[in-house]
């Protein structure tokens, strides 16, 4: 035991003190060279979903099934393979360390089928010239090899070369906040760092990563400032499973990381600053929301506060989906807007339920100031005593008319359906002091008065409707 941890010591050492002048080995600026003592010799399923057309036309998963003689990948071992070797050599038959082969290059050559029924997958070291293979643990070749399980260490390096052909200085966006910045030259370590979504960012360098994730992307903001992350592209050999790129492992698919999409760009650009702003809603509006693993359409009360967190474009269109989190609850919502009114006839509906003016307002409203009853009441469409003129047009909307009387009185009067009005009176200074519901008859006459303890909303024929809190 005492002999296998100080190999695995040993390895490690020589793991964190590499380095090499390796092109597929990128790092973030800044991040200082450490100085170490060298060490001689260290160093797709026709299943598989696209994600997106970028990905689907470009980053083919390859079982092994389908690998062809000649693919390139590098040995990128994690801290059990210095206790588990991956590799033999072909010409002893002899177990090398990891360690030893870290950053080495491998060229895959076949499979071979053994006479003691062991099966060999064949590398040449593009590095040293020298023969390797993996035996397979049981099966046949083509009973493992259908299985996302693969060859341990080993990332995949077609994804990096062509990652690197198609994103050297572009520009992307970023749709996680959760990145990574080197910490150590010569070795692995990292520290996270916080990045707002929908920032612009450009793709300065194209790395190998990890076995799992072995696309590693370095861009840069307008700042200055470089962060990168690991992803998978094909997931060619990355020895997870599809739902397994989930919750916190979403962000190491590239599609979780970035969004590459030309002609949404300079669309995205104009509206990235609504992102982290906090709106209330003028108007009740539909929304939808996820409930029980279903997508559920829902009519959201005007004065309901919400933080913006993403602001998607909708391809070829003028449209954006807002995720919003409202504000009380945290809970996110979906809303479908334009930033413009205009219809799609080419004329201007500004009271359109997609309109973000019409729907949004900018900042808290009356939040701040108004009590939770009223909130409540503005929510039911309801009018009750202590309430501001402000809060009136928020509960109600704009008045039929307005009338003073000779003191400077005001009170505001509402049509409702059969002749039914709503009467408003305010104290000087611009409190409601009464909310009064005045019935009507079917023709639209009638005198008859009721009053509400509390508020009254336009409620055809008089009747009276009680502002109950939400």
């Amino acid at each position: 035991m005492k002999r296998v941890i100080l190999m695995a010591g040993f390895a490690f050492a020589v793991l964190t003190a590499t380095a090499q002048e390796n092109p597929y080995i990128v790092k973030t600026k800044g991040v200082k060279k450490t100085v170490v003592k060298p060490e001689q010799g260290t160093t797709a399923q026709n299943d598989e979903p696209e994600a997106t057309d970028f990905m689907g036309k470009n980053f083919r998963f390859y079982s092994m099934c389908d690998w062809k003689e000649g693919m390139r990948f590098m040995v990128i071992p994690e801290k059990y393979d210095l206790l588990v070797n991956t590799f033999r050599d072909a010409t002893t038959n002899r177990e090398v360390s990891s360690g030893k082969l870290r950053h080495k290059i491998m060229v895959y050559k076949g499979h071979e089928d053994m006479q003691n029924g062991r099966v060999h997958v064949n590398f040449t070291c593009e590095d040293d010239n020298h023969d390797y293979y993996y035996e397979l643990p049981n099966g046949t070749f083509d009973d493992y090899c259908y299985g996302k399980l693969g060859v341990p260490t080993l990332a995949y390096l077609g994804d990096v070369d062509k990652a690197r052909e198609l994103l050297l200085g572009k520009l992307l966006l970023t749709r996680t906040q959760h990145f990574r910045v080197d910490t150590e030259y010569d070795g692995d370590g990292y520290k996270e760092v916080t990045v707002d979504k929908n920032k612009v960012v450009e793709v300065k360098a194209v790395g190998v990563g990890t076995r799992s994730f072995p696309v590693k992307i370095i861009v840069e903001d307008e700042n200055g400032e470089q962060f990168y992350q690991n992803v998978a592209m094909s997931k060619t050999n990355s020895g997870m499973r599809d739902d397994e790129f989930i919750v916190d492992n979403e962000k190491f698919l590239f599609e979780g990381s970035f969004e590459f999409s030309d002609d949404n760009m300079a669309v995205s650009q104009d509206v990235k600053d609504y992102v982290g702003k906090t709106v209330h809603t003028k108007v009740a509006t539909s929304m939808s929301s996820k409930g029980a693993g279903k997508e559920l359409d829902m009519k959201v009360p005007r004065f309901t506060g919400f933080i913006i967190d993403e602001v998607t474009p909708q391809k070829n269109t003028r449209y954006y989906t807002l995720t919003l989190r409202e504000a009380e609850s945290r809970r996110i919502y979906y809303k479908d807007i334009t930033f413009t009114a205009e219809d799609e006839l080419g004329g201007f509906n500004e009271k359109s339920d997609s309109y973000f003016g019409h729907v949004f307002g900018m900042g808290e409203g009356m939040a701040r100031t108004t009590s939770k009853e009223t909130r409540a009441a503005i929510r039911e469409g309801l009018v009750i005593p202590g309430m501001t003129k402000d809060e009136v047009l928020m509960a109600a909307g704009e008045p039929t008319s307005k009338v003073v009387n000779s003191d400077g009185v005001e009170t505001w009067l509402y049509a409702r359906s059969k002749g039914a009005m709503l009467n408003v009176r305010f104290d000087s200074k611009g409190i409601v002091k009464q909310a009064q519901s005045r019935a009507g008859t079917a023709n639209g006459s009638g005198s008859a008065k009721k009053k509400s303890r509390r508020g009254v909303g336009g409620i055809p024929g008089g009747t009276m409707k009680t502002g109950t809190p939400l």
